[in-house]
């Protein structure tokens, strides 16, 4: 009998996405499209999906629950969990950065940070060598230095619209990130048989699709 291999998919637009990658190369999503508030599916070509909150992919994976994951950059980041990073998927292209009013300087010997990244806020500023007080919001972070909770934010910033129309810039760029295919540590031992070829077909489908 054939070995299952379960993906853990980020839900919203990066599970979207992920679909459609995933069709590209001939993988059966079809009940992933079914108007349905469930959340494991299984289909016939022995795969089943898992739709869950994009911060809990690396822990599904890590633990096993989930042999393959999609999910962005900056989440497999703050995790930092011990994962097989395999894939750069090329979508979810955005930027993690440090942001605030423009005439913010991130010289001050303290800066308050509000983020949703309190595991890599801490270590960029650390790199600086600045101190600073980590304010962990879990949305509209934008809001922390124009209510004045903040001096700065950490966040990704895809267009940067939503600073601009807030009068907040891009201070300092840290890293671009887009979305990632994962893969648990043991299943890629014992499922590699069905987990290398899959992983191998969208490497060269990608290679393709950017030629």
């Amino acid at each position: 009998m054939e070995q299952t291999v379960t993906f853990a998919l980020a839900k919203g637009r990066l599970a979207e996405e992920a679909i459609e990658l995933l069709e590209r190369r001939q993988v059966d999503c079809s009940c992933l499209r079914e108007k349905s508030r469930r959340l494991v599916f299984e289909t016939e070509q022995g795969y089943r999906f898992m739709l869950v909150k994009p911060s809990d992919v690396p822990t599904y994976v890590d633990h096993g629950v989930a042999d393959i994951g999609i999910v962005g950059k900056d989440t497999l980041m703050e995790e930092n969990r011990p994962l097989y990073e395999m894939l750069d998927l090329g979508f979810g292209a955005c930027r993690i950065c440090v942001a605030g009013r423009p005439e913010t300087s991130l010289q001050d010997s303290h800066l308050r940070v509000a983020t949703k990244y309190p595991r890599i806020a801490s270590e960029v500023f650390a790199q600086r060598g600045s101190t600073i007080e980590i304010i962990r919001l879990n949305g509209s972070v934008e809001l922390g230095p124009l209510v004045g909770l903040s001096d700065v934010i950490l966040d990704i910033v895809e267009s940067g619209a939503t600073l601009r129309a807030n009068g907040l810039c891009v201070l300092e760029e840290i890293c671009p990130v887009s979305a990632r295919l994962v893969v648990n540590r043991v299943s890629l031992k014992t499922k590699a048989a069905r987990i290398r070829p899959l992983v191998e077909g969208l490497r060269e489908l990608l290679k393709e699709e950017r030629a």
